[in-house]
């Protein structure tokens, strides 16, 4: 893979060494004492000094200019070079482009009002999906600087709900691989086939084995695409760098009939693998990715319930990783709820004193549950007083001691449930305890039926209600319902988005708890700072900080998260929450770090993002 175009403007690539050899910052030393502070649309960075991408014998880069062996239509086809007819007179002579393009020179702004005009002419999200992947197989550098600047509009294209509907149809849609592919036919070639992924550096895998994407159940090798997602969020929201990431997808199977039979089917058509040959071939896939990338973060990604704890448990104290289902679903539920004890006139520490009601206890109804388990305790209650502050329900009811089949995570929360009986419905729940908040991770569309809120709102003044499933269509509760059957009297926020509601002539603007608020930053955080793991101190560090992004006024309106065009600003004060809390833990590597006030380490962070502008090409010697 040739050198990004933009690179200049991204992470260094050199060596930290730490307490743990294995994990350092790559982006720690590039020589940017000299470099401009940079936001969207402003003047890239400049006297940056990188080691090359893509190998000394094929590329090096200096001075802001990337230096390449490819030449003529290899460059226009490679979507991290290619600047379409946004490369200069001068570059098409160096290049080998005189005559392959069009002769009128148009900037990237230009591109950028094309790109809208077509998009524009779309009339369906599955369309607009296609037409962004398209975009980004052939310019990525444009494709960013769209999705950067229309942010609000298009995360809900790239990312959650549409990319559900992408997933489903990733067979019949496919138009050229991106990532890496590893399946169980590939067993004891996996160290191997690692290397033939083109980069010489990786800060960043989002790893999926498309057991349970979001509430659309097991989609096999049709789960790539929400890895893809993922990734395209750490550079839009974050800045991570579009040359440094790698999307994977584990098949291991599939127990989705429908794909078996599909004569379309992309994966291996046949059962899924379960026990110790579903974990060694996850050993292996680590195994190999870390040979080649010790210091890479890897976030897992809807891996099934049974699985998802287990890989977590087993490899977060052994490499930096961590599961967005459990801890980043957790940890952006923590800073809503925060932001609701703030809507409803109380204090951060009131958190200790909630009822909490959860429909849904697969991963992400306990992980959800342990987050805010810790940090009720973190406020000054036990462990068992925290437990039993929280009711689970499951298909079958609520979670009591007298459940006979529970999983390990379940057992602290069923074992304090003395108090009630087994089974009872969420409706019984509610009359009987009287929750002050009621989460929806079920997966089940509708589930938060007309009684069901307005007997929440029986119970509490203003109910805090968060229907977090997605993709939309099995969203537990609208927002336009959630508002009419409480009089207008919640604090909402959904997993899907929703537009305004109008209602009693008030209009009310609505929050979309949506982990893509926590992850990019936690991640460039954990990266900058070399930690060698993702701890729960840094999770809730992330939590307050996402809280803290939230104004008075913002509140005011019914918002409880940042808008998704703050979503940049969001993810540098998370990520220096999560550097100065791996500070305190000792879990960080570059020392220098240790020096910084928090000015400093915020210009620290803006000059290692990644901002999608050209930057010149020059052909080197093959």
């Amino acid at each position: 893979m040739p050198f990004p175009s933009t690179l200049s403007q991204s992470m260094n690539f050199s060596r930290i060494l730490g307490k743990k050899s294995h994990h350092r910052s790559l982006y720690a030393t590039s020589n940017s004492s000299n470099c401009t502070n940079s936001s969207i649309g402003r003047s890239p960075l400049s006297h940056c000094q990188f080691r090359s991408y893509a190998g000394a014998e094929s590329l090096t880069f200096s001075n802001n200019v990337a230096l390449t062996t490819q030449y003529g239509h290899d460059i226009l086809h490679d979507p991290l070079l290619n600047k379409g007819t946004s490369f200069s007179l001068t570059e098409r002579d160096r290049l080998g482009l005189r005559g392959l393009l069009p002769p009128n020179v148009k900037d990237l702004n230009t591109q950028l009002h094309r790109i809208r005009y077509r998009y524009d002419k779309l009339d369906n999200d599955i369309d607009r999906y296609i037409f962004m992947q398209q975009l980004q197989d052939t310019n990525e550098t444009l494709f960013y600087k769209f999705l950067v600047t229309y942010i609000d509009e298009l995360a809900p294209i790239v990312y959650t709900p549409t990319v559900g509907k992408a997933c489903v149809n990733f067979t019949h849609y496919f138009r050229r691989p991106r990532g890496m592919f590893f399946s169980m036919r590939d067993k004891g070639e996996m160290k191997a086939m690692v290397h033939n992924f083109p980069s010489q550096e990786v800060d960043l895998v989002v790893i999926t084995d498309g057991g349970r994407i979001l509430g659309l159940g097991d989609l096999g090798c049709n789960g790539m695409p929400i890895a893809i997602g993922k990734l395209s969020l750490y550079v839009a929201g974050a800045g991570m760098h579009p040359g440094r990431v790698l999307p994977i997808q584990i098949d291991v199977g599939t127990d989705n009939e429908q794909l078996i039979k599909d004569p379309l089917y992309l994966g291996i058509p046949q059962k899924r693998l379960q026990g110790i040959e579903y974990y060694e071939i996850v050993d292996e896939v680590l195994e190999a990715v870390t040979s080649r990338w010790p210091n890479v973060l890897i976030q897992f990604e809807d891996m099934t319930p049974d699985k998802a704890n287990v890989l977590l448990n087993k490899y977060r104290n052994q490499f930096l990783c961590f599961n967005d289902d459990i801890q980043g679903t957790g940890t952006v539920i923590v800073s809503g709820i925060l932001n609701a004890m703030r809507v409803t006139g109380q204090k951060f520490s009131d958190i200790a004193n909630q009822r909490i009601l959860i429909a849904g206890a697969g991963c992400a109804g306990v992980g959800v549950a342990d987050a805010l388990q810790k940090t009720m305790v973190r406020e000054g209650i036990t462990d068992r007083e925290a437990f039993q502050r929280f009711y689970l329900c499951d298909k079958d009811g609520l979670i009591t001691s007298k459940r006979e089949k529970i999983t390990p995570d379940q057992a602290p929360y069923a074992a304090v449930r003395t108090d009630c009986e087994e089974g009872l419905s969420i409706l019984e729940t509610i009359k009987k305890v009287k929750p002050t908040i009621l989460l929806g991770v079920s997966g089940i569309g509708g589930l938060f039926t007309k009684d069901i809120v307005e007997a929440m709102a029986e119970c509490n003044t203003k109910p805090i209600i968060f229907p977090l499933s997605n993709p939309t269509d099995n969203c537990e509760c609208t927002a336009e319902d959630a508002y009419k059957w409480t009089n207008g009297n919640v604090v909402f926020a959904s997993g899907s988005p929703f537009p305004p509601v109008r209602f009693n002539q008030k209009t009310f603007l609505n929050s979309q708890a949506n982990n893509m608020f926590v992850f990019p930053g936690l991640g460039m955080g954990a990266v900058l700072a070399g930690a060698n793991s993702v701890t729960n101190g840094m999770l809730y560090a992330a939590s307050v900080a996402l809280a803290n992004n939230v104004s008075t006024d913002a509140l005011s309106e019914g918002l409880v998260y940042p808008r998704v065009r703050e979503i940049r600003n969001a993810s540098i004060s998370v990520a220096m929450a999560v550097i100065k809390e791996a500070i305190a833990e000792d879990n960080f590597t570059l020392r220098k770090l240790k020096f910084m006030d928090d000015a400093q380490l915020r210009r620290y962070i803006e000059k290692r993002m990644y901002y999608p502008e050209y930057q010149p090409i020059v052909p080197m010697a093959r």
